[in-house]
């Protein structure tokens, strides 16, 4: 008997493949709020390095996420132990490299992320085809960065995927499903069963109905790591970003309205950025990023824009000291600030020795000190060297030297000095001196 088989023509018909745009430097966060967002029963996190999943994994442990880590520095055994974690429900996240992820097979595998993009089409197949096996639905996502969507789209081309481009989820879309979830909580829809109707009637005669109900969200939202704020991304238009660049640029804000300017005390000296900056002010403010407007950084300050409605909660939920982490200082500006101030918070001193030009002050010294006192002949021509002592001027200090006349020693003569008779003429005859071991030479 001869089997024949055949390839399918479309593959992983069960697995959903997403591309997320995010900013770079906020790929991490976005890997989270990827995670918050599904709550799938097993995930598998791809990095391309081993030094990525060993940074991921201590990133991921201490966020509360139960992660363990595969690659190739692992024994079997330890592979073999971090497996059998995720299939007994000890751990959810699985953090490899593409390597250790060979012949992996985890029956409840839900959702795959590709932390780092994959090198080739057979490569991003491999990956996701650990999901949506047996007639399970899967989700594959692509984390892509702003700086990369040309390489995804060619690598998804190149696959023959078509992937729905999105942004990775908000902090309130995470924090929306996580109250969808909760509704939707199969426990609310059973019966009361006969051994806890005692303890329900006691909790409805002590208790409101609203106080069960809000103790019931909090042990429902208890341990689950909070979601990231992400940097706004524009996707432009899916297919469209290998024509014009105009595509994939953010579009214009809109007026912004009321609003009232502060001062922070760091600006592009002290490495301000805004990334860190709106999440700061939103944490402790109380306010959202809706709610801050313009941001202009100078060399040693930076002004953010408030919306006049969230000024007063504003300044109330900082305190009045008005001091936030690492010391930084808040200080409100009446009106708006002086921009044009921007660079010259500490003034250069002026070149003492520049020459006058337009627009300069015409006090300073058009030539250098030790050129002033020095008649103009002098400064335009230099000094002719003459050859002998004969015709050298005579010095202030006394006569020229004579005809003939010889410095004594000096670089490349010998370490005896030649008599000269009057008028410089040498001595007959050759000066006796000491060879090298004390004998007599001529």
């Amino acid at each position: 008997m001869r089997l024949a088989t055949v390839g399918e023509a479309r593959q992983h018909g069960d697995i959903a493949y997403r591309a997320l745009m995010v900013a770079a430097s906020d790929r991490e966060n976005a890997i989270i709020n990827v995670l918050r967002y599904y709550e799938a029963a097993n995930a598998l996190v791809f990095c391309s390095t081993r030094a990525a999943v060993n940074h991921l994994a201590a990133r991921f442990n201490n966020r509360g996420f139960s992660a363990v880590s595969l690659s190739g520095e692992l024994s079997q055994s330890e592979r073999t132990h971090a497996l059998q974690a995720m299939r007994d429900g000890r751990a959810r996240v699985c953090i490899a490299t593409d390597v250790a992820a060979r012949g992996i097979d985890l029956p409840n595998l839900e959702l795959v992320v590709h932390a780092d993009l994959p090198t080739n089409p057979e490569t991003l197949l491999h990956r996701s085809g650990r999901t949506g096996r047996a007639g399970r639905k899967g989700v594959s996502v692509l984390i892509v960065p702003t700086n990369a969507h040309r390489r995804a789209e060619r690598l998804l081309h190149n696959a023959a995927i078509a992937a729905e481009w999105a942004r990775a989820p908000s902090a309130e879309e995470v924090s929306a499903r996580d109250d969808e979830r909760l509704l939707s909580d199969p426990l609310l829809a059973e019966a009361v069963q006969d051994q806890e109707q005692a303890l329900v009637e006691a909790l409805m005669a002590r208790y409101a109905p609203e106080q069960i109900a809000a103790a019931f969200i909090r042990r429902h939202r208890a341990g689950k790591s909070a979601p990231e704020e992400l940097i706004e991304v524009n996707i432009g238009v899916p297919g469209a970003m290998r024509g014009r660049r105009e595509d994939a640029r953010p579009s214009p804000r809109a007026e912004f309205g009321a609003s009232v300017w502060i001062s922070l005390s760091v600006g592009r000296r002290q490495s301000a950025e805004p990334r860190w900056i709106i999440p700061m002010l939103c944490r402790v403010g109380k306010i959202t990023k809706q709610e801050i407007g313009a941001i202009r950084m100078q060399t040693h300050e930076t002004f953010v824009q408030i919306a006049a409605d969230a000024v007063d909660g504003f300044w109330k939920a900082v305190g009045p000291e008005r001091q936030v982490q690492d010391g930084i200082l808040l200080v409100p500006v009446d009106g708006v600030p002086d921009f044009s101030r921007q660079g010259q918070d500490r003034p250069r001193a002026p070149k003492p020795y520049a020459r006058p030009r337009d627009g300069r002050p015409e006090d300073r010294p058009a030539r250098k000190p030790w050129q002033q006192d020095r008649p103009a002949e002098e400064r335009a021509h230099k000094p002719v060297k003459r050859a002998s002592g004969e015709d050298r001027p005579a010095r202030a200090d006394g006569p020229a030297k004579p005809a003939g006349w010889a410095k004594p020693g000096g670089k490349g003569k010998k370490k005896f000095d030649k008599p000269r008779g009057e008028g410089g003429a040498p001595v007959a005859g050759k000066p006796k001196f000491k060879g090298k071991k004390g004998k007599p030479g001529a």
